[in-house]
């Protein structure tokens, strides 16, 4: 059986972003309220970095102080993977597998941004397709 589902199919639209001047507590907030651990951070329409749980969980170390002066661009990791939404399911599954990532940016073929592709939507996926291969 041969799939070539396009990463569009899975990814989340329209996800939760914030700038790279939102503040530390900000971040933590909008990550916790909903439910994400993958927060892209855009300039002028472009992701330029994600803030993950893994990052958050870095800067919570911090003193209060330290802290209040933290914001998204501190924390982010920048110049995030990137891909095509038509891009084969199993091609940006491997790519995050191979460069132990837990989240690719999703781009029309224009280059404008259309979603997010997380560890847990490629889960999702998995168990569609199974799923569904099951049944017939």
């Amino acid at each position: 059986m041969k799939l070539r589902l396009p990463v569009e199919e899975f990814t989340t639209p329209n996800p939760i972003t914030t700038s790279e001047d939102t503040p530390f507590a900000e971040v933590l907030r909008l990550m916790i309220e909903h439910g994400v651990r993958h927060l892209p951070v855009v300039r002028d329409n472009e992701v330029i970095g994600v803030v993950s749980d893994r990052d958050l969980r870095i800067a919570r170390g911090l003193s209060a102080e330290h802290k209040i002066q933290v914001r998204a661009a501190d924390v982010m990791s920048g110049d995030p993977v990137s891909v095509l939404a038509d891009t084969p399911l199993d091609e940006v599954a491997f790519t995050m597998s191979d460069r132990k990532i837990g989240s690719v940016i999703v781009n029309e073929s224009d280059g404008s941004f259309l979603g997010i592709f997380t560890v847990t939507d490629a889960l999702n996926a998995l168990i569609e397709i199974t799923r569904a291969s099951s049944k017939g």
